[in-house]
C-alpha cells in the first residue's frame, strides 16, 4: 500500500461519506500540505464528546502534516445555525459568543497541537463586508435551492415559520471556505448541504471546489438521541474525571464500540482484536474501562485516569455490585424530575414509599456508591445510575 492510500485510510476512518475521493487523491499526490476547515459556532461554553468526533479528525490531518484551520463562528453564531431544527433558534448575544469563544480555544487544544493549528473567527471577513456585500452574496443562491434542504423543506410544508436571516447561514458557512480557501471542509452528516454550498460559492470565486469529509453524529449516553447538553445525555470534556469515567462505564456494550471507532485513538486492529476477545467471552466492562481511561486521560492526565479508576472500582466492584444488574427505566410523565422515594417504589427495590422513607433514614440506600441521606432527594434524567437498598437489593435505572 503506497503512502497516499495509507493517508486516505485514516482520513477515512470513521467517516460517513467523501466527497469527491478523486479530488482529494489528486490534491495528497501534490504533496503540499492541505487547507483543512472545521467551523463551530460556541453557541454554549463547554464542548462534549459529540464535538471530538471533527476534532479528533482534525488531529489525524495533522499527524499527516496538513494545515489545520478551527474556525470559531464569531459571526455565524449571532445567526444560529438551524441545521436540523425545525423551529427558528434564537441567535446569541455579542458578549455570550465572545465568552464561549474563549472556552473553546482552551478546550481544542486539549486534543490538537497549538503549534500546528490556525485558529479563525469569520467575523474577520464577514464584518468588512457590510450591508452591500450581503446583498451580494445572497444574490448567488436562489429561495428554491435554499427549500431542497431538508430541514427548510419540511418546515414550509408544515406552515412553519422561516426567518430570512436563516437562508443567510448556508451562504455565510460557504463563503467561510472561499476565504480561508480551504481546501477539505470537515463537518457531521446533517451539514451535507451546507457543506456542499461551500463548494458552489469556490467555483462561483474561481477556487477549487472544497472536498467534503462528513462525519457521523455521536450517539448521547441513551444511544438514541445525537449527544447533546439539552438532552442530558452527554459527557462534557470539563466535567470531573469522576464524572466522566462513571459516565462512559454506563453506556450499552453495544454503543461502546461505537464509542471507540469515533473518539479512540487507539489502532483500528486493536479495537478488532478487542471485539474478537468480547466475542470470545471476555467481559465488556474490561474493555469500557480501557475506553473509559483513555478518554479521561485525554483532558485530565494519566494520573486522574488512574485515579478515576480506583474511585470506581471502590465504589463499585467493592461494594460487591453484581455484573447482572436488573435495568429499569421510569417514565417521568411531563415532570422535570422524581424523587427518591418514587424512584425506588416504581423499581421494585421497595414495596412502598414508607419502606423507601426508613431505609433512607436507616442509611441503606445508595446511588453510585454514595450514601443517600436526604429524602426529598429530586433525579433528573440523564445517563442511568445504580441504585443499592440495603445489601442485596440492586437496579441500573435510567429516567426519561
Amino acid at each position: 500500500m503506497g503512502v497516499v492510500e495509507e493517508n486516505l485510510d485514516l482520513i477515512k476512518r470513521g467517516s460517513d461519506e467523501l466527497l469527491v475521493e478523486s479530488e482529494l487523491v489528486d490534491r495528497l499526490k501534490s504533496g503540499r500540505p492541505l487547507r483543512i476547515k472545521a467551523g463551530f459556532d460556541p453557541t454554549a461554553p463547554d464542548l462534549h464528546l459529540g464535538h471530538t468526533v471533527l476534532i479528533n479528525k482534525l488531529r489525524h490531518f495533522q499527524e499527516l502534516g496538513h494545515h489545520v484551520m478551527f474556525l470559531i463562528g464569531d459571526f455565524t453564531g449571532m445567526i444560529g445555525d438551524p441545521t436540523g431544527k425545525n423551529a427558528t433558534r434564537p441567535p446569541l448575544t455579542r458578549e455570550q459568543i465572545l465568552d464561549n469563544a474563549r472556552t473553546y480555544q482552551e478546550q481544542v487544544f486539549k486534543i490538537l497541537d497549538p503549534e500546528k493549528t490556525e485558529i479563525c473567527f469569520n467575523s474577520t471577513w464577514f464584518e468588512p463586508i457590510g450591508a452591500a456585500g450581503m446583498i451580494k452574496l445572497a444574490a448567488l443562491h436562489t429561495v428554491a435551492r435554499m427549500l431542497e434542504r431538508d430541514d427548510f423543506a419540511k418546515r414550509y410544508a408544515a406552515n412553519q415559520p422561516i426567518a430570512i436571516h436563516e437562508f443567510l447561514y448556508p451562504l455565510c458557512q460557504g463563503y467561510d471556505s472561499v476565504a480561508m480557501r480551504a481546501d477539505i471542509e470537515l463537518g457531521g452528516t446533517d451539514q451535507k448541504f451546507n457543506l456542499l454550498v461551500g463548494r458552489e460559492l469556490q467555483k462561483h470565486y474561481g477556487q477549487p471546489p472544497q472536498c467534503v469529509l462528513m462525519m457521523p453524529l455521536l450517539e448521547g449516553l441513551d444511544g438514541v438521541n445525537k449527544m447533546s447538553k439539552s438532552l442530558g445525555n452527554y459527557v462534557g470534556i470539563n466535567e470531573p474525571p469522576r464524572e466522566i469515567f462513571g459516565k462512559l462505564m454506563s453506556v450499552s456494550d453495544e454503543l461502546m464500540w461505537r464509542y471507540f471507532d469515533l473518539l479512540s485513538f487507539r489502532a483500528i486492529e486493536e479495537i478488532g482484536r478487542m471485539r474478537k476477545e468480547v466475542a470470545d467471552g471476555r467481559n465488556p466492562r474490561d474493555i469500557k474501562v480501557m475506553l473509559a481511561q483513555e478518554i479521561v486521560a485525554r483532558f485530565h492526565g494519566q494520573s486522574a485516569a488512574v485515579d478515576a479508576l480506583a474511585d470506581f472500582e471502590a465504589r463499585f466492584r467493592q461494594g460487591a455490585i453484581p455484573d447482572d444488574v436488573a435495568e429499569a427505566a421510569i417514565a417521568l410523565g411531563g415532570v422535570a424530575t422524581m424523587g427518591i422515594v418514587q424512584v425506588l417504589k416504581q423499581s421494585g427495590l421497595t414495596a412502598s414509599t414508607s419502606e423507601a422513607m426508613r431505609m433512607i433514614e436507616q442509611g441503606g440506600v445508595r446511588i453510585d456508591g454514595a450514601r443517600v441521606e436526604d429524602k426529598n432527594l429530586q433525579l433528573a434524567p440523564g445517563p442511568a445510575f445504580v441504585v443499592q437498598v440495603g445489601k442485596r437489593k440492586f437496579a441500573r435505572i435510567t429516567l426519561h
